[in-house]
């Protein structure tokens, strides 16, 4: 299992408290954490299944790079944070 936290800035918007979830990607963790709060699922992921554009999924610290497949393996045992990526300047 995974634990899957969502930053404060999402829980401003939907209830998001972190999760314990099973996977071996970060899609099959996603769809696992996702299972019981199906309007997050909306708020993180596109109409496509991908990461939306100002969202951004780390996983033991370091950001997943396939944002649309999100097959980037979970290791057991990892931290998954889920968060809004800043833009602007």
């Amino acid at each position: 299992m995974a634990t899957v936290t969502f930053t404060a800035n999402l829980q401003q918007h939907l209830a998001a408290p972190p999760v314990e979830a099973a996977g071996r990607t970060v899609r099959d963790v996603l769809d696992s954490a996702f299972r019981d709060n199906p309007k997050l699922r909306s708020y993180v992921l596109d109409d496509q299944g991908g990461l939306r554009k100002h969202m951004v999924v780390f996983v033991n610290g370091r950001a997943i790079s396939d944002r649309s497949g999100l097959s980037d393996p979970v290791p057991e045992g990892a931290d998954v944070y889920v968060m809004q990526a800043l833009s602007g300047g």
